[in-house]
C-alpha cells in the first residue's frame, strides 16, 4: 500500500490535505470522484485552490491506471 506522496505532483502539503479528507494511500483514491474530493477539501479547509482539483484528477487517474502514462502525470494537463 503506497502513500499518496508516491503520486507525481502530490507533495507533503497536498498529501496532508488528502489525509484530512480521509485519503491515506494510493489505493484509497480508486473509484473516487475528483470533484467530490475537491468539494470535501473545500468544506474541511474552508477553501482550496482550483489547482487542487486538477491534482486530484491526476491522482485518481494514477491510482486507477494499470500502467499510468508518464505524459499524463502533470497536474496542468487535467485543467478544465
Amino acid at each position: 500500500m503506497a502513500d499518496v506522496t508516491t503520486i507525481p505532483t502530490i507533495g507533503p502539503q497536498l498529501a496532508q490535505r488528502l489525509r484530512d479528507i480521509g485519503i491515506e494511500r494510493v489505493e484509497d483514491l480508486r473509484g473516487q470522484d475528483p470533484e467530490e474530493l475537491y468539494a470535501r477539501d473545500v468544506l474541511v479547509h474552508g477553501g482550496a485552490d482550483r489547482c487542487c482539483l486538477y491534482a486530484y484528477r491526476e491522482a485518481v487517474y494514477f491510482a486507477e491506471a494499470e500502467r499510468p502514462d508518464p505524459a499524463k502525470l502533470k497536474w496542468w494537463l487535467w485543467k478544465d
